[in-house]
């Protein structure tokens, strides 16, 4: 398996959502039907692109064999420059967390990726 682990970004208030309802519930991921995730790969350039300046950004990691025990919930779909990014169409456990961060902004307001990211 390339992706043993995939990842979703959360604003704080989001987050505090998401722990209330048991799974995030976004207006992005409402609006267009499915859960948006990223690749540890994905995640520095979807955090430069939607959450610059966005302080307490929080990053939560699944793995993909436990997202896959829902047949044809975990997606693999073209999107931001042709790359296959990881879409979830059912609701996303916050239980099934494996690691948290509450990531810090550099010196260009751009939440961190950790540097312990699983790659």
């Amino acid at each position: 398996m390339i992706n043993q682990f995939v990842y979703k970004i959360l604003a704080p208030r989001d987050y505090q959502a998401a722990k209330a309802l048991g799974h995030p519930r976004t207006e992005l991921d409402v609006g267009d039907g499915y859960v948006h995730l990223s690749t540890s790969v994905q995640v520095g350039e979807t955090l430069a692109l939607h959450y610059k300046d966005v302080e307490g950004v929080y990053l939560l990691e699944f793995a993909v064999a436990d997202l896959e025990i829902m047949p044809g919930a975990l997606r693999w779909e073209l999107s931001r420059g042709g790359q296959l990014f990881p879409h979830l169409y059912a609701d996303l456990k916050i239980a099934w967390t494996k690691r948290q961060w509450i990531l810090p902004l550099d010196e260009a307001g751009v939440p961190q990726v950790p540097g312990d990211l699983k790659r």
